[in-house]
């Protein structure tokens, strides 16, 4: 095992850099092993009938787990008053508060690097 990696629980090596900390690892594999659950209820949605993009914008997540690659497209959902005049209500719901989820994530992670001072 070298050194310089920190291993998740998925096995991959994370490099090891001079400001980062054990902790810091371990938060991020709890972040994402709590994340799971919601990718997994995602899989189980189908984007037919969700809004098609349109000139206001579009919305789109990929996720690639193990062999199963699945793609998501729709308009920009504004609110969650758009979500419910859907004709997919529920699963457009799971979508919006995925990426939600994912957005507050992708944050939390940019202020934490930016939070950590250098040994």
């Amino acid at each position: 095992m070298p050194s310089n990696c920190v291993f998740t629980e998925q096995w991959k090596c994370l490099p090891k850099r001079n400001y980062t900390v054990k902790i810091v690892y371990q938060t991020l594999v709890k972040l994402i092993v709590g994340l799971l659950p919601f990718m997994l209820t995602i899989l189980k949605e189908d984007d037919v009938n969700w809004p098609e993009p349109d000139r206001v914008g579009r919305q789109e997540l990929e996720i690639v787990m193990g062999n199963e690659h699945i793609s998501f497209t729709t308009s920009k959902i504004g609110s969650l008053v758009d979500v419910q005049s859907s004709k997919d209500p529920e699963g457009l719901r799971i979508f919006y508060y995925l990426v939600q989820d994912l957005k507050c994530f992708v944050f939390s992670l940019i202020s934490l690097h930016f939070k950590i001072q250098p040994i």
